[in-house]
């Protein structure tokens, strides 16, 4: 039996019931190339290959991003040697987290909200760069 003689069982309401249609890599790459081409319709692709359009655009959608490639393409990746090993020496006491310094500011609040007449809203949470928040707030007061 060839690619094209397979034998298509159905139910009693007329829908597909046999084993799922196998293509390769190589027969999707076409199939999306033939659609590719200025004018085509995904569609009359679609119909002429017996396929669903929404599997033609889902193999499109594949290839725009670059996960439908041929076996063999692209970088072939080396395998190297790897030992993994226990380490020899255990650390006995856990770090402590170190304390902060007073020179260090403490937040005077923990979240900061502005809203603005043009309808922008800043939300500030934790330390604040005085600086940045105020170039931010000059950008959004010229909007």
């Amino acid at each position: 039996m060839g690619i094209y003689e397979e034998t298509v069982t159905t139910d009693k309401l007329g829908r597909r019931s046999g084993p799922r249609a196998r293509h390769t890599i190589e027969q999707k790459l076409r199939i999306v190339e033939e659609t590719r081409v200025r004018g085509a319709s995904v569609a009359v692709v679609a119909r002429r290959h017996n396929l669903n359009a929404n599997q033609v655009f889902g193999w499109r959608r594949l290839y725009r991003r670059g996960l439908l490639k041929a076996p063999g393409t692209g970088s072939d990746a080396k395998m190297l040697p790897v030992t993994v090993s226990t380490p020899t020496v255990l650390p006995t006491e856990r770090a402590s987290a170190p304390s902060p310094t007073p020179s260090e500011p403490k937040p005077a609040c923990e979240v900061i909200e502005i809203r603005l007449r043009n309808g922008h809203r800043i939300v500030v949470r934790g330390l604040v760069d005085g600086e940045a928040l105020s170039r931010v707030i000059d950008v959004l007061i010229q909007r």
